[in-house]
């Protein structure tokens, strides 16, 4: 009997949620993801030392106020970590926006132009890059932009079938509703326990593909954040699924037998919505969980940006 990790990649599209170099090569993922969390992980490893050092004495080449130089050697780490990635796989690289423009539209642009200028400059080209936005208003917005130049975007922080429909309206290439923090919301909120056929980030992801499905919608529904394997199995057949290694671990050792639970041919009529922003800002603040996790993702990533940021500028002043 093969694997459940191995029967889980004839039926989904299996992606590494990291930046663990050695993680990816043995695991060998189709995409990987990465977020200002993930990339802050990465650098604290002796792996990219070199990098760090390298990225560090381009900054110190640079003119400016500290702070913009700062910044600026910030996301050129982040771009390493993602080439080095690119590197090893096959697929894509996702790359996120800096969080503090969660709500700048015309800077989220800009920023993302810079994204793919810099994986440019090191012989990759935007059909392996996807550009990571925040599922806010304005995030959704400059990835309709971006999606009209050719840049493919991955639309995070989702938690919600409203920001799910305003995806789709925007044309983005891919979303990652979040399972394990829908979840955490739930078990907190009524101190339930729930099991994988119960979930409300499984229960969320599958009303979600069946939204897109049933409409001919081509926007990649790729579920992330997971607590536990039986998140990961109870969506076994979506588009795509970005796993942190230990899990991608604990499925390849598993033997037992993996149903599929999604299909687009077994899906439900269900009619297509139009949002504009408010009906979407509506719909949004009428959901508290996804309106709560939201703005705690946007500050928990940010903190990091900060960390990293905060790490940089005291090599940089050394």
């Amino acid at each position: 009997m093969t694997s459940k990790l191995e029967q889980l990649r004839s039926m989904t599209t299996v992606v590494a949620d990291t930046g663990d170099i050695e993680a990816v090569a043995r695991l060998k993922p189709v995409d990987c993801t990465t977020n200002p969390t993930i990339v802050l992980k990465a650098l604290g490893t002796h792996m990219f030392d070199d990098t760090f050092k390298e990225a560090i004495a381009w900054g110190k080449s640079k003119s400016g106020s500290s702070e913009a130089a700062a910044a600026a050697v910030a996301d050129r780490l982040a771009v390493a970590v993602g080439a080095a990635l690119a590197k090893i796989v096959p697929g894509r690289v996702s790359t996120e926006v800096d969080a503090d423009l969660s709500f700048d539209m015309q800077g989220s642009i800009a920023k993302a132009h810079e994204i793919i200028s810099g994986y440019k400059e090191r012989g990759i080209e935007r059909e392996r890059v996807l550009i990571k936005l925040a599922s806010t208003w304005e995030g959704i917005r400059a990835a309709e932009v971006l999606q009209s130049e050719g840049i493919d975007c991955n639309l995070t922080l989702l938690f919600s079938k409203a920001q799910a429909i305003a995806c789709a309206e925007a044309n983005a290439f891919l979303i990652s509703p979040f399972v394990g923090r829908i979840l955490d919301w739930y078990k907190k909120s009524t101190g339930d326990s729930y099991t994988a056929e119960t979930d409300p980030g499984v229960l969320s992801v599958r009303s979600i593909y069946n939204y897109y499905k049933a409409n001919g919608i081509k926007t990649v529904v790729m579920g992330a954040s997971f607590r536990n394997a039986g998140e990961i199995e109870a969506l076994a057949g979506c588009d795509r699924l970005t796993i942190a290694p230990a899990l991608l671990d604990e499925l390849d050792a598993d033997k037992g037998t993996l149903e599929r639970k999604l299909a687009p041919e077994a899906t439900v009529p269900e009619p297509r919505i139009s949002l504009d922003e408010k009906a979407f800002r509506w719909m949004l603040n009428e959901d508290a969980m996804a309106t709560e996790k939201l703005a705690e993702g946007i500050r928990s990533f940010y903190k990091d940006l900060v960390a990293l940021r905060e790490k940089v500028a005291k090599a940089l002043a050394e």
